[in-house]
């Protein structure tokens, strides 16, 4: 007689996956070895993603890993936010308690968004950089926790997964490049339909070559067997095989329920429809057990044991008995933490859930929220609000439902959860007109977001009430205000752009003229970073609607929008008065943020008018005075704007201390987009200074980096196309300029953008001897004419342009005569632009370019130096051989500087003009190198001292002068070699070999 069968709904045996898991192995290899990997793995429900995961992870702690696993919860259809990277820290946090800690130093308060446990969140500022703050902040964290050890990160359930969740993976995937980590993440396939909000993500990450997607398929009718022989214990007969195999579909999941109801006998008449085959083992059991079982499948993914207790009213032993009914069938499991329970599987719950009735699904979810409300604790304290607001709206109690919803979005939006706020103010919205009178006036705005303004008394003449906002209700208006800002926030433009429209058709019909402005200036923002516009319409309706008003915060956040727009657009006497009033508004309401960003803007339209110092001044009060109040948002853009004016009258060196400065502050701040604002600024004046290796390497440290805005990501690229410009790689530089063009947009026609960009396309046009498409260039450009404080880069145009054609030179001319020249570097390109015109008529005689080299030496410009030397060596060779030795000192500079650059441009210009005027490059009757370079014997002692790394005062010392006379021999010798520093000046007179070392000699330090 046969000992009687043992079963089991898990198979003991691994079945299949061999392929799959040993590319993880291998992954974990490399992961070990500080190469971070990544995996996505899909399947349809029940094809075993989450036992190989088990298995994977088994395998990786063996060998030493450490494993943090997280789950996406699903709460009726709604995610918690960041519940698996909640989980996945928290169980970090209890394997690495110590190195978790030294990790998250410093930004406890931030990181306390996704694990409560580190700390309290501080209350503060939101802003569209908040959500990308905490993403940095968690990438940094998980580089430095991986650093020594190997971790894995598995992430279950994606199709579950809340909006926050998506953007904070997304976001990992893209950033992490170090650290010993490996990344699962698992999603149900047959659940992303068209629609679904995982598919964009899906195959946004597709893109990335540093992740991998394994596809898991159904098992083969060998596996199948070998499952099934796991699960019986014994080798199943070959007919049944054949029966399980046919009916689940290689189905792993099926196969065990199949095996077991055959065994059990449970197969006779059971219906094809294998939905009803996972309800076959629930209608098994007792009454009491079929219930507990609905009500934990409309709990959630995990529902904890009192809660349940408290739900289903029975008594305990009763309650136990019936848990144990469904233990023992294998439907339910306990939780690993032992407080609660789950579904085995998924796919069993919804089974049953969907097998409830309407009426009794909105049933239990009220139990749920009567229970939970009348008992707090029951539930994780993260967990509460959001859970609460769920049951509440899927038992179908408006009344209820509204407050526990707009408590959820508080909640959310502390926890920079921006896409779950803007989901549950929705959700508020559509409840909005269904809830009762006497709940809606009892609700009140947690507070006014963004300037939003307060009550007011009377809607007319718009004056600050006496009104109390803690006694004056919610408003729908309110609502969709908070909805707006959220939508901006979380990058969802499109849902935010359609409240802010629907709000605005609400108050046509109100006398209400702040608010109304209040939501034309979100439209303005929303309509320019949609692409579909520049925003300036939207602003002059809301300058319209607050003109003739007393100050509020809403008139001054209207001017300091409008100001910010002409100081970008079109500055001039309009703009800077609009500052001036957006400063003195501010003030008197006491909106010192928006008051320091109006001073901000005013100091840059100063700067752009002329008065440089007074206005560069003001900009760095501003920004002693933000870092000192805290006002994060405010001393960024100072990082940002204060250095580009900085460049924009020649102080390129002063720029990039400041600019080093804000890279840090950034970084500090976890601000990808505004790092990759300061590093498109900061390579832009380590180009101008000459130290191009180092401006690439600037533009390359955010390259592909995740949060950067369009126009953050077309700065950088219009930085690579003018380096590939210069470089001579005309291919790379048309590229770059496309994909500039690209990120800007057609609707973009701010002059930093599209001026640098048209003179890019008109010198390749030059190069490339495409003299229509220059001057078609060239007549696009002059079109519109140039806006005040537009110099830095109208110059550069027209000196460009001056080779486009002779036709063109009259309009040049006319054009130069619009342009301001309120900096010596701007007074220099004026000369440039004479002589390059006169050149172009062929009367351009030496002293015009020697006034333009003259100007040049004075300034911190190695590259244009050495162009303007080429120009006045031309000139010298045109009138005779009687300035052929001043021509040979220019040409064989200019060639230094340019080899030392990698200008080839401009290093095979020299080389043909001095094999025309056959002059030698290399001085062929010297025996000294510093011949080639012009220098006298004083300055030639200088420079030898300079590359033995003396200071001035030792230089001084050593030649018995006074260190005001070294000062200025630096100063010449830095000229005549066309470099911004001793450095440099050292670099190449090593390259020349212009002073051998001698025995014994040493730099000092």
């Amino acid at each position: 007689m046969l000992a009687p069968v043992e079963t089991r709904s898990v198979s003991p045996v691994f079945v299949g996956r061999r392929d799959e898991l040993d590319l993880l192995n291998d992954a974990l290899t490399r992961a070990a070895a500080g190469e971070p990997q990544a995996f996505l793995i899909g399947g349809e429900a029940g094809v075993g993603k989450t036992r190989l995961v088990e298995e994977y992870t088994a395998v990786a702690a063996r060998r030493g890993a450490v494993v943090a696993l997280g789950g996406c919860v699903e709460i009726g259809a709604d995610g918690l936010p960041f519940a698996p990277f909640s989980t996945a820290l928290r169980a970090l946090r209890r394997a690495l308690p110590d190195e978790l800690t030294a990790a998250a130093a410093g930004q406890e308060t931030e990181l306390a968004r996704l694990l409560p446990e580190m700390g309290e969140t501080r209350p503060g500022r939101h802003d569209e950089e908040g959500m990308a703050r905490l993403f940095e902040l968690t990438a940094r964290l998980l580089e430095r926790v991986t650093a020594d050890r190997t971790v894995v990160l598995a992430l279950e359930d994606l199709h579950w997964a809340d909006a926050s969740t998506r953007h904070l993976l997304s976001y990992l995937l893209r950033t992490l490049r170090t650290g010993r980590l490996v990344v699962l993440a698992t999603y149900r396939a047959d659940d992303i339909h068209r629609r679904h909000p995982l598919r964009p993500l899906l195959a946004e990450l597709d893109r990335l070559r540093t992740l991998r997607r394994l596809e898991l398929g159904r098992l083969t009718r060998e596996e199948t067997g070998r499952q099934i022989a796991g699960i019986l214990a014994q080798e199943p007969d070959p007919a049944q095989v054949d029966d399980i195999f046919e009916r689940s579909d290689g189905n792993a999941f099926f196969v065990e329920e199949l095996a077991v109801a055959a065994h059990e006998g449970c197969c006779t008449g059971l219906t094809d429809s294998l939905r009803d085959l996972l309800l076959v083992r629930v209608e098994a059991l007792p009454e009491t057990a079929q219930l507990v079982t609905r009500i934990v499948a409309e709990g959630g993914s995990t529902v904890e044991y009192r809660l349940l207790e408290a739900v289903a009213r029975l008594g305990e032993d009763e309650l136990i008995t019936a848990l144990r009914a469904a233990v023992d069938a294998n439907l339910l499991l306990a939780t690993p933490d032992g407080d609660g329970y789950r579904f085995r599987h998924s796919l069993v719950r919804e089974a049953v859930g969907d097998d409830l009735l309407p009426g009794e699904r909105s049933r239990l979810n009220r139990r749920y929220a009567e229970a939970l409300e009348a008992h707090p604790a029951l539930v994780p304290a993260e967990e509460r609000v959001m859970r609460l607001a769920s049951y509440w709206y899927h038992a179908h109690e408006p009344a209820k439902a509204l407050p526990a919803v707009l408590a959820a979005s508080v909640e959310a939006r502390s926890r920079s959860a921006y896409s779950e706020q803007l989901r549950l103010l929705e959700r508020a919205m559509e409840l909005w007109d269904t809830a009762p009178e006497d709940i809606r006036s009892r609700l009140r705005p947690v507070d006014y977001t963004e300037a939003y303004p307060p009550p007011m008394p009377e809607r007319r003449g718009g004056t600050p009430s006496g009104c109390d906002p803690a006694t004056t209700p919610l408003r729908y208006l309110d609502l969709m205000a908070e909805a707006a800002v959220a939508g901006r926030f979380c990058g969802e433009r499109e849902r935010a752009f359609k409240i802010t429209k629907r709000a605005l058709r609400l108050l046509a019909d109100e006398n209400d003229p702040l608010r109304s402005a209040w939501f034309w200036v979100q439209r303005s923002r929303l309509v320019r970073s949609l692409g579909r516009g520049s925003g300036r319409e939207e602003l002059a309706r809301a300058q319209d609607l607050v003109r003739g008003l007393p100050p509020s915060e809403v008139h001054a956040q209207v001017l300091t929008r409008a100001a910010n727009w002409s100081m970008i657009h079109s500055p001039g006497p309009e703009a800077y008065d609009d500052a001036e009033r957006a400063v003195a508004y501010a003030r008197m309401v006491g909106a010192r943020e928006t008051e320091l960003d109006a001073r901000q803007i005013l100091g840059s339209l100063m700067v752009g008018a002329g008065d440089i110092e007074a206005g560069l001044a003001e900009m760095h009060e501003v920004k002693e005075r933000a870092l000192a109040e805290d006002i994060t948002s405010v001393a960024l853009s100072v990082y940002i704007n204060l250095p580009s004016e900085l460049e924009a009258v020649g102080r390129s060196r002063d720029a990039v201390t400041l600019l080093e400065e804000g890279v840090a502050f950034a970084g500090r701040h976890g601000l990808n987009d505004t790092k990759a604002w300061v590093c498109g600024n900061l390579a832009e004046s380590l180009f101008s200074l000459g130290r191009w290796e180092e401006s690439e390497a600037a533009s390359a440290a955010v390259a592909d980096r995740a949060g950067q805005g369009v126009a953050a990501q077309g700065i950088h690229a219009t930085r690579r196309a003018e380096l590939s410009l210069a470089r001579g790689d005309f291919a790379e530089a048309q590229r770059q300029l496309a994909a500039a063009q690209g990120f800007f947009g057609a609707q973009e026609r701010a002059a930093q953008h599209h001026l640098p960009l048209t003179r890019i396309a008109l010198a390749l046009a030059v190069a490339e001897g495409r003299p229509a498409d220059a001057r078609a260039h060239l007549v696009r450009a002059l079109e519109p004419g140039f806006p005040p404080g537009s110099q830095c880069y109208a110059w550069p145009l027209l000196i460009t342009a001056a080779e486009a054609g002779p036709d063109l030179l009259d309009a040049l001319r006319k054009a130069a005569r619009s342009v301001a020249t309120p900096a010596p570097v701007w007074q220099a390109h004026a000369s440039w632009l004479r002589a390059e015109l006169l050149r172009a008529e062929g009367r351009a005689v030496p002293d015009d370019w020697s006034e333009v080299v003259t100007a040049f030496e004075r300034l911190q410009r190695p590259y244009d130096l050495a162009r303007t030397r080429h120009r006045l060596a031309e000139a010298l060779l045109a009138t005779g051989d009687q300035d052929r030795d001043r021509a040979t000192e220019l040409l064989r500079l200019a060639h230094a500087v340019a080899g030392h650059l990698g200008a080839r441009p401009l290093t095979d210009a020299v080389t043909a003009l001095a094999q025309r005027a056959r002059i030698p490059l290399t001085p062929r009757t010297s025996n000294d190198p510093a011949d080639a370079l012009g220098l006298t014997s004083r300055e030639r002692d200088v420079l030898r001292l300079v590359c033995a790394g003396r200071t001035n005062r030792q230089i001084a010392a050593a030649l018995f002068i006074s260190p005001k006379t070294a000062s200025v021999h630096v100063s010449n010798i830095l000229a005549k070699l066309g470099v911004s520093g001793r450095g440099e000046a050292a670099a190449l007179a090593h390259r020349l070999g212009v002073f051998p070392p001698e025995p014994g000699e040493r730099a000092l330090a």
